[in-house]
């Protein structure tokens, strides 16, 4: 499994599509994952309020997971991940390896375009189409056509006494103001180390 490395993504890799900005934030005993709600096509915003963070839990093991990409490849991605995590319960690390393995080499999976950033509370993990399992420098991941911007965000917030969802939410508001393939409607998922789990959902 790579690690630290950190990790951001430009929606010009599946070209025709647009819109999504995932950021994961591991800090004070938890993580939080991000993501806004705006799905463009080409110059035009299909959608406004899309939840692009999900929860799961395979074995009573709870997952958040953040997905930028093509929406029916995210899903089909998802559940491949929640049946390895149900074949390896509490091992989000493997699982995702599992995942990363299948996806770089089964010839109808080679195809989704998706990525995933997740965590257990405890892990922080981006998982690409290439077969990367990245764990990223500093606590912070961000994927999706603002995931730079985002990126930059709350790098610069890490030092601050910002918890975890301030620096994502500020994070996303800021990439929000630059990229226009990212809107200010957030589904915000929290998680603890303790996998203590609690979901805010704004639409401001």
């Amino acid at each position: 499994m790579a690690t630290k490395l950190e990790v951001k993504m430009a929606d010009d890799q599946f070209p025709g599509w647009h819109g999504t900005t995932i950021i994961g934030v591991k800090k004070g005993g938890e993580v939080v994952i991000a993501g806004d709600g705006q799905v463009s096509l080409g110059q035009t915003v299909i959608k406004g309020t899309a939840r692009k963070v999900r929860r799961l839990s395979p074995g009573g093991f709870d997952v958040i997971v953040g997905f930028a990409g093509s929406t029916a490849d995210a899903f089909t991605l998802l559940e491949r991940l929640e049946a390895k995590l149900e074949a390896t319960p509490g091992q989000l690390a493997r699982a995702s390896v599992e995942l990363a393995k299948d996806w770089r080499t089964d010839k109808y999976l080679q195809k989704l375009e998706a990525m995933l950033i997740v965590t257990d509370g405890t892990e922080l993990l981006v998982i690409t189409g290439a077969g990367d399992v990245l764990e990223p420098e500093h606590n912070v991941a961000a994927i999706g056509s603002g995931g730079n911007f985002a990126l930059a965000a709350a790098r610069g917030m890490m030092d601050s006494d910002r918890d975890a969802e301030a620096v994502a939410r500020d994070a996303m508001a800021i990439a929000a103001d630059i990229c226009v393939y990212t809107n200010g409607r957030l589904t915000v998922e929290r998680i603890a180390a303790d996998g203590d789990v609690s979901k805010i959902t704004s639409e401001s």
